[in-house]
């Protein structure tokens, strides 16, 4: 593979060794740190709060409010699986141009169907509560209060994550089992070989899976995607009597190696032709060949939706860890499960 074959990659040593996960484990991470230290400044705002009365606290207490929604969010994502689900309904531009309305400011249904009439997408009221508005409330991003709906805090940071990758939502396969999405993050520490990802992934979803990322440009193969490479040994040519066209075939020929279709191209021969000479020349020993199987890597595209991937990835682990963190001060003999119980998570 040569230099330029796959501009956009990074020097990044992750390992190679397993498929890692849809969501994998990112502890202790800045997110992380900054969720649970604003929750802890908030309790202790509300433990010096004097409220006149119980009713001022509840519709006015930002803690409150903010246990509310994780108690709730902990409820959705205490699923194993939770972060594929998320995906699924992220990868739909409707439902996403939903999140962004509301993120500014609370919608009725008619205002959301009116919102999405401007926006080119006419549905009935019923189908935007079935088809839109139900998945987006069953994975803990919109809620809904006295007929108006409104994104939650852990949403209001997905949202702003998928502003980075405008396209994030007709990239990847809707209601899938998210292979691309767990492809397109082995592949950040390096291109693989065909058999590399056969062995990290079902085999009858392989080519699938390639063919549906090449398809949208997320991944590419180096462009001389050839398998079978002629080398030039280091024999001594005028030890044997060549004629023109051997020559002609031998010369063209390189240390480095070269496919049989540039091969071809360089001679000006045939392939039928050229596979007839390459064998004369394998047989005098002047030239050997070579399997160099074509890899996988990732665009520049492709890069960057991994980025926002992890990064999604971040804002879960976060808002599971808070809201583990206030289960427990809730409901202290109530079971509380890690991450690990959320098979993404392993």
């Amino acid at each position: 593979m040569g230099a330029d074959s796959f501009t956009c990659m990074g020097q990044e040593t992750e390992e190679k060794q397993k498929m890692i996960p849809v969501l994998q484990p990112i502890w202790k991470t800045e997110s992380d740190r900054v969720s649970l230290e604003t929750l802890q400044s908030l309790e202790t705002e509300c433990r010096n709060c004097t409220p006149i009365t119980p009713l001022e606290c509840i519709k006015s207490c930002r803690v409150y409010k903010l246990k509310n929604e994780l108690r709730q969010l902990w409820q959705s994502m205490d699923n194993p699986n939770y972060m594929k689900e998320l995906l699924n309904v992220l990868k739909n531009e409707t439902r996403v141009h939903i999140l962004q309305a509301i993120a500014i400011r609370r919608y009725s249904m008619s205002e959301l169907q009116q919102e999405l009439k401007k926006a080119g997408h006419r549905h009935s009221q019923e189908n935007i509560s079935k088809e839109y508005l139900r998945p987006l409330i069953g994975v803990g991003l919109v809620t809904a209060t006295q007929d108006e709906y409104y994104t939650t805090t852990f949403s209001r940071r997905i949202t702003e994550r998928l502003g980075c990758f405008p396209e994030f939502a007709n990239k990847l396969p809707a209601s899938s089992e998210c292979y691309e999405e767990s492809l397109l993050q082995n592949l950040l520490s390096g291109p693989k070989t065909f058999e590399e990802i056969k062995a990290i992934m079902p085999t009858k979803e392989v080519s699938r899976t390639l063919r549906r990322l090449r398809s949208v440009r997320l991944i590419r193969t180096p462009k001389d995607r050839s398998y079978i490479f002629f080398f030039k040994s280091k024999r001594d040519p005028n030890k044997d009597n060549l004629a023109d066209t051997e020559k002609r075939v031998y010369d063209a020929v390189t240390y480095e190696g070269i496919s049989a279709g540039n091969l071809a191209r360089k001679t000006g021969l045939c392939m039928r032709i050229t596979y007839r000479y390459v064998r004369r020349l394998k047989g005098k020993k002047l030239v050997f060949t070579r399997r160099t199987p074509k890899v996988y890597g990732l665009t520049c595209k492709g890069r960057k939706l991994v980025q926002v991937i992890r990064e999604l990835q971040q804002i879960v682990e976060a808002a599971w860890n808070s809201s583990q963190q206030v289960m427990q001060e809730s409901e202290p003999a109530a079971e509380v499960r890690s991450l690990s119980s959320n098979e993404f998570f392993r």
